[in-house]
């Protein structure tokens, strides 16, 4: 059983010098909008669990997850629910192979700024974007 709780996870490579986000594009049936990993906190079960388990159930990536725990979390309100939802960073190795689930539709490597910008939807997810690339640039 789900929780009011949720993992929100923003997927990192290094190409070259610079980083990229990997964002993805939900299934029409979900609003095909775009976004990071993000999952329901099951019953029993920490943030830090689900974070593992949405990466490997959206992204196929079952080894080496090494969660960064910016210290960051928000609240917001959904079908008149408040909801919990805590975000990580997560680096991949440049050669790790994406496999989406059937939640998605599309992926896309892109400029942490460029995601902000003109891909994510929702406020609060923008704002985790850019406390996970502040949280990077201050390593």
């Amino acid at each position: 059983m789900r929780t009011n709780k949720q993992a929100e996870i923003i997927v990192f490579k290094k190409e070259g010098k610079e980083l990229i986000f990997l964002i993805l594009k939900r299934n029409p049936q979900k609003g095909g909008f775009w976004q990071p990993i993000t999952g329901g906190v099951e019953e029993n079960e920490t943030f830090e669990e689900t974070a593992i388990r949405e990466v490997n159930e959206e992204i196929g990536v079952t080894h080496n997850i090494e969660l960064i725990d910016i210290g960051y979390s928000f609240e917001f309100i959904d079908h008149n629910k408040n909801h919990i939802e805590k975000v990580f960073g997560l680096e991949i190795s440049p050669e790790t192979d994406i496999v989406l689930s059937e939640e998605h539709t599309e992926f896309k490597w892109v400029n942490g700024q460029v995601a902000i910008d003109q891909f994510l939807k929702y406020p609060k997810n923008k704002e985790g974007f850019m406390k996970v690339m502040e949280y990077i640039n201050n390593l």
